[in-house]
């Protein structure tokens, strides 16, 4: 299970204590450069960890989780954002969903189920992602309920497959990983998520939240005018750039 983690010393160990025990053979938590004690509480709790020295964003985060667990050997990766703000009992569920080789990408979705506004989502964040989740459906061409969560699991092809390195750093990352499995047709399903908001979660402002959602626009209109051949976006592309699996990135360094 990989941590992309960022000012996340109130909530790391109450995320950790939730996760059922013997599900996870392998912790990694990667720091982006916290400006709390989120590495103490690592230590702490013995999980293993990465520092960037210096903030390469959300994006850039999950580049270098996903470049250390295939480098560590992982079969599936279970990425949980350590915020507190999901539930960690559902790793084993989703886990197996990729295991049973049914799904190769699994998501954890905040609107089936109970729903996020029963869960305190903002009512202006819960209708942004009911409009964007449409646009992008209509565009992608398939169905999802979400494509917004944090909490996600992937096979190991996938990882190795996807030209991640194409994407951003920033939060569009995401959603760019998303539209690049459809492209590559892997299999998508989704799974119900309660979801917990209170001050310590870790939420983008309204001004990145706007940034965002015209990323997210951009990156289903250049998935639609890839696919009618109008015009080649290497974020879809085979031959665009893939993680490296020899070893972790030199802007990371491994504690």
């Amino acid at each position: 299970m990989v941590l992309p983690a960022y000012n996340a010393a109130k909530t790391l160990e109450r995320t950790i204590g939730e996760v059922p025990p013997g599900i996870v053979d392998q912790y990694l938590l990667v720091d982006d450069a916290s400006r709390d004690d989120t590495v103490e509480v690592a230590k702490r709790l013995d999980i293993p960890y990465i520092v960037h020295p210096k903030n390469r964003g959300y994006g850039g985060n999950q580049k270098t989780c996903y470049t250390e667990a295939l480098r560590m050997g992982a079969d599936i990766v279970v990425m949980l954002h350590p915020d507190y703000q999901y539930s960690p009992r559902l790793i084993g569920a989703m886990a197996w969903l990729v295991a049973s080789e049914e799904f190769d990408v699994v998501l954890a979705s905040r609107i089936l189920g109970r729903g996020a506004l029963k869960g305190g989502m903002p009512l202006y964040k819960y209708i942004a992602n009911r409009l964007l989740t449409f646009v992008e459906n209509v565009l992608l061409g398939i169905k999802l309920s979400e494509y917004h969560t944090g909490y996600r699991a992937f096979s190991r092809k996938v990882l190795e497959t996807l030209p991640l390195e194409e994407n951003s750093d920033d939060f569009v990352f995401d959603n760019q990983m998303l539209a690049q499995a459809v492209a590559f047709r892997f299999r998508l399903g989704e799974i119900s998520c309660p979801t917990k908001y209170f001050p310590e979660a870790s939420s983008i402002n309204f001004s990145r939240s706007v940034k965002y959602g015209f990323g997210v626009l951009g990156t289903a209109i250049a998935y639609r005018i890839h696919r009618w051949r109008l015009r080649r976006s290497r974020l879809f592309a085979r031959d665009g750039r893939r993680l490296p699996t020899a070893a972790i990135e030199e802007a990371a360094i491994k504690l």
